[in-house]
């Protein structure tokens, strides 16, 4: 039977849909054991009739009661960012006391940082707002140059669509890369690049911004235990080698290599999370060659090796058979 984690979203006048609706949809395609892994609710310091960003009015019935009983809290943007409501940072400082998670997206972080939770801490928000809350709250450790940062128990994220990296980093950190790369395919969004640990601070692959390649891409997910290379890349999508490069890396942010040993990485995560798989086979399977090779990439991106990365994201339990002298 497993443990549904609950989740509050806290909506402050004037709210952006968007941001709230990013956590309930994400969120909600988690299962775990047959059941949900989350539950999650929206509540606001007034319930009733909440105003948003686009000039819709939201009724929101829970007040911010709710936040006791959650295990997550999450800041969503609020158009009022530069005079957040009293009451709501009081609930979250209250709820840092408590030793809850606390997340915000886009403008959200202007509530941590009023509740003093962002003081010397790593931290990000809207690279439109970087400035002010530089200048409001100078003891924060700014990374205006990331979609998201996890510093211990706090997150905080950029705007808009970097709030699904944010949630899609949360949904791995509970439950595994496998299950964060399922939600990303259920919801039509690219996967995420978390970390291992909860100080690392993380800079994702970006967003995908084209699919004219996007067959090419599929085509290479299902052959990524294969030696690929630009030329072979370029044959499937019927072009040169120059025209695959830039035109992949246009849609993607990244090279043809970098997103390929991108995918290999996760498919590795997966299999070391999934199977029981030695790790010499792990790295065959995933493309990534040999067991060495494997180490090297997962230490580099999560600073665990496979065998403790295994031990620490196994959805196998006291039956996964680690190779650790592989590893």
């Amino acid at each position: 039977m497993s443990c549904v984690r609950r989740v509050a979203v806290i909506a402050a006048p004037p709210a952006s849909m968007f941001n709230l609706a990013i956590p309930q949809m994400l969120f909600a395609k988690v299962e775990i054991d047959g059941g949900p892994g989350y539950e999650t609710v929206i509540c606001t310091p007034d319930p009733g009739p909440v105003a948003t960003s686009g000039g819709l009015d939201l009724h929101v019935p829970l007040g911010l009661d709710a936040v006791d009983r959650a295990d997550t809290v999450i800041l969503a943007g609020s158009g009022r960012y530069d005079a957040p409501d009293p009451r709501v940072v009081d609930v979250v400082r209250r709820a840092a006391a408590d030793g809850k998670r606390i997340a915000s997206i886009c403008t959200g972080a202007f509530v941590l940082a009023a509740a003093g939770l962002l003081d010397g801490r790593s931290a990000t928000t809207y690279w439109a707002y970087s400035d002010l809350l530089a200048e409001r709250h100078p003891t924060i450790d700014l990374q205006g140059d990331v979609l998201f940062v996890q510093d211990g128990p706090l997150l905080t994220s950029s705007g808009y669509a970097a709030g699904i990296d944010l949630c899609l980093h949360i949904i791995r950190t509970d439950h595994g890369a496998a299950v964060a790369n399922t939600v990303a395919r259920l919801a039509l969004v690219a996967p995420v690049r978390p970390g291992g640990q909860t100080q690392f601070t993380l800079t994702p692959l970006p967003a995908e911004r084209g699919v004219s390649f996007a067959a090419t891409r599929a085509w290479a997910m299902e052959h990524l235990d294969e030696p690929l290379t630009l030329t072979d890349l370029a044959r499937h999508a019927g072009v040169s080698v120059r025209t695959v490069s830039r035109r992949f890396h246009a849609e993607t942010g990244v090279s043809p290599l970098q997103w390929l040993l991108h995918q290999r990485v996760e498919r590795a995560k997966e299999l070391l999370e999934t199977t029981s798989l030695p790790m010499d086979q792990v790295a065959r399977a995933s493309g990534l060659g040999t067991a060495d090779s494997l180490r090297q990439h997962l230490l580099r991106r999560t600073g665990l090796t496979p065998s403790a990365y295994r031990a620490s994201f196994s959805r196998l339990g006291a039956t996964a058979s680690v190779a650790s002298a592989s590893s």
